[in-house]
């Protein structure tokens, strides 16, 4: 298995894991938005890549002051083995590398396995803050 950036030929293999692992698509996971992503963060999407398949995928973005992560899903058939955690420790080294002294990430309040998994890489849940958001472009779903 190899960990590398991601590639435009990747997508409809990473969206399908997205969709099997329940992300919700959004419009910022069009191949035009990923694209225009990729032109600024061409190394934070990461796959995990066997031959072809493809075994997991994260996005992270850098926002000059910390990391974050965003959509990372493993395939079903091989969780508990390691890829979800090399991903995340090679999105990290790379955000590291930018300057991030921080990595931040969303996760589910019903993600409970998220949950565990990013606490075991040491992760905690950020005590009085809260997430919001607003769309921009009205009408969109996320």
């Amino acid at each position: 298995m190899e960990i590398r950036t991601f590639d435009m030929d990747d997508y409809d293999r990473v969206v399908q894991l997205w969709r099997s692992r329940g992300i919700k698509m959004c419009p910022s996971d069009t191949r035009e938005a990923i694209e225009k992503k990729l032109a600024r963060d061409t190394d934070l999407f990461l796959v995990a890549d066997r031959n072809g398949a493809i075994l997991g995928a994260v996005v992270g973005a850098w926002d000059g002051r910390q990391g974050w992560i965003y959509n990372a899903a493993v395939d079903q058939a091989v969780q508990r083995r390691g890829v979800g955690r090399l991903l995340a420790e090679e999105l990290e080294n790379r955000l590291r590398a930018k300057g991030a002294l921080k990595v931040g990430l969303l996760v589910g309040e019903d993600n409970y396995y998220a949950q565990d998994f990013f606490e075991a890489l040491g992760f905690h849940l950020a005590e009085n803050e809260r997430v919001m958001s607003k769309a921009i472009q009205p009408g969109q779903p996320c």
